[in-house]
């Protein structure tokens, strides 16, 4: 049974969702926070893509969102509250940039989604990614600031690297 990455995918889509967030209500919101999850999946199989990885990293967690905090000039834990230390120390940088990555670049999207067919993760089945790679016009309204590229860009190119390594190569074989 694959190791249970979601607080570290909660934690990171949560970060996205508040760093850029989505305005127009409640359906609006969660249309965000649907592709945000979805781009966040994709980019943690990818980055923690065996068992062994994700129990290592759900060992050592991830490291936290200070430095994402910086990059975006967001308010760190201190400043918005003592509740937010726990879940911002599940904040997954390299995560959070290629998952940004993948909310800007619809052609990496795919890529890094047809890069999971043989993921230890999508072992039980293929996974739903439709709202990340092929957003419909409700979806791309919902994310103007999440999906805008002038934006992720800081974010996105802290790690872009990486993971165009990971992509090349698969995330089975980057080792």
């Amino acid at each position: 049974m694959p190791a249970d990455l979601s607080p570290l995918i909660a934690a990171t889509t949560q970060w996205l969702t508040r760093a850029f967030p989505a305005g127009g209500g409640p359906l609006t919101a969660a249309l965000a926070e649907a592709q945000a999850r979805q781009a966040v999946t994709v980019a943690t199989w990818l980055r923690y893509p065996t068992d062994l990885d994700a129990a290592l990293v759900l060992l050592t967690g991830p490291g936290g969102s200070a430095r994402l905090d910086e990059v975006t000039g967001a308010p760190g834990p201190v400043a918005a509250g003592p509740q937010d230390l726990v879940w911002r120390g599940w904040v997954d940088e390299v995560v959070t940039s290629w998952a940004a990555h993948l909310l800007t670049a619809p052609d990496a999207a795919r890529e890094a989604v047809k890069a999971l067919d043989r993921s230890e993760h999508t072992v039980a089945g293929p996974a739903e990614f439709r709202r990340l790679t092929e957003p419909n016009a409700h979806d791309l309204a919902a994310t103007a600031l999440l999906r805008h590229p002038d934006l992720l860009e800081p974010i996105a190119r802290l790690h872009h690297a990486d993971l165009l390594d990971r992509l090349r190569l698969g995330p089975a074989r980057a080792r």
